[in-house]
């Protein structure tokens, strides 16, 4: 019976506690607005082709606190000379701490993409454009 409890508490922590925590976490693009840094961050510091979870982080560009940015939109376009422009767009959902977003987004193949986040709340209305590859 020990044995039993202490297997499904190893298997909670690993897999309960552990594939939640974003303690890992690396920055992988970030662009400064007038007033907001807004900052991508995932496990593996990069997008890659299929399906990949994120945050988006949104911080005062005076002093690093988060901030409420209200609804966010993130979508992301990539040219190729001969055909329409591949599109794809974040879901997102807001996290528990204010100014923070988890994401997932999903890409066919590589290559550099255009992301535009825009946002309106109580922080006020914006948007930004960056380039981020996907590898």
């Amino acid at each position: 019976m020990k044995r039993l409890i202490v297997m499904v508490t190893a298997f909670a922590f690993v897999f309960g506690v552990g594939a939640t925590s974003w303690a890992a976490e690396k920055t992988f693009a970030t662009q400064k607005t007038k007033d907001v840094v807004v900052t991508l961050k995932s496990e593996t510091g990069q997008w890659k082709q299929g399906k990949n979870d994120f945050a988006l982080e949104f911080a005062s560009a005076k002093d690093k606190q988060p901030v409420d940015v209200g609804k966010v939109t993130l979508n992301t376009s990539m040219t190729m000379s001969g055909m329409a422009p591949m599109i794809a767009g974040a879901t997102l959902q807001p996290d528990k701490t204010p100014g923070r977003y988890l994401g997932t987004i999903e890409f066919s193949d590589t290559g550099a993409r255009q992301v535009t986040v825009a946002w309106d709340g109580p922080a006020g209305k914006g948007s930004t454009k960056f380039s981020v590859p996907v590898r």
